[in-house]
C-alpha cells in the first residue's frame, strides 16, 4: 500500500487537530479525508462508490455524536453496503455509554476507542491503531 487513506469522520475543531496532529506525528504516508458531520460523511463514500473521485478510505474514525446523521447511522450505512461493508471503522467517541459500546458492535463496528482527555492522549491512542491495524492486520483490498 503506497498510502494509506483514512477518513476522520469529526464535528469537534479542537479534536479534528488533535487527531490530524497525532496522525501526522506516526510518520506514514497518509491522506486524511475529513467530513465535519455525518451526512456529509455519507456524501464522501458515496462519492468515491459513484465516481471514484475522492479516493475510497483503506480505514474510517467515526465519532458518534455528530450533526445531521450520528455515528451509528454513518456505520450502519457502511456496514449495508456491498461496496464499503470490508471497510474497518473505528468507533472513536467521547462516549463511554454501554449501549453506544453495544450497538455500534452490533452494527459491525470493527473496534470502539473512547476519546482521551488531553492532547497526549492522541498520540498514545493512535500509535496503537497504527500498530494493529496497520502493522499487525491486512486491510481488504478495495473494490
Amino acid at each position: 500500500m503506497d498510502r494509506l487513506n483514512i477518513l476522520l469522520v469529526e464535528d469537534n475543531e479542537g479534536d479534528i487537530f488533535l487527531i490530524s496532529e497525532a496522525l501526522e506525528e506516526l510518520n506514514l504516508p497518509l491522506q486524511i479525508s475529513f467530513a465535519k458531520d455525518g451526512r456529509e460523511a455519507i456524501e464522501f463514500l458515496n462519492t468515491c462508490q459513484r465516481y471514484g473521485s475522492n479516493p475510497t478510505p483503506d480505514l474510517v474514525l467515526l465519532d458518534i455524536n455528530l450533526p445531521f446523521k450520528n455515528g451509528l447511522e454513518v456505520l450502519k450505512f457502511i456496514k449495508e453496503s456491498d461496496n464499503l461493508r470490508r471497510l474497518p471503522v473505528i468507533m472513536l467517541t467521547t462516549s463511554s455509554n454501554q449501549k453506544d459500546i453495544n450497538d455500534s458492535y452490533t452494527n459491525h463496528a470493527n473496534s470502539y476507542i473512547v476519546k482521551p482527555f488531553g492532547s497526549g492522549g492522541y498520540h498514545e491512542i493512535l500509535q496503537k491503531v497504527q500498530l494493529f491495524w496497520l502493522s499487525l492486520v491486512e486491510l481488504p483490498s478495495k473494490i
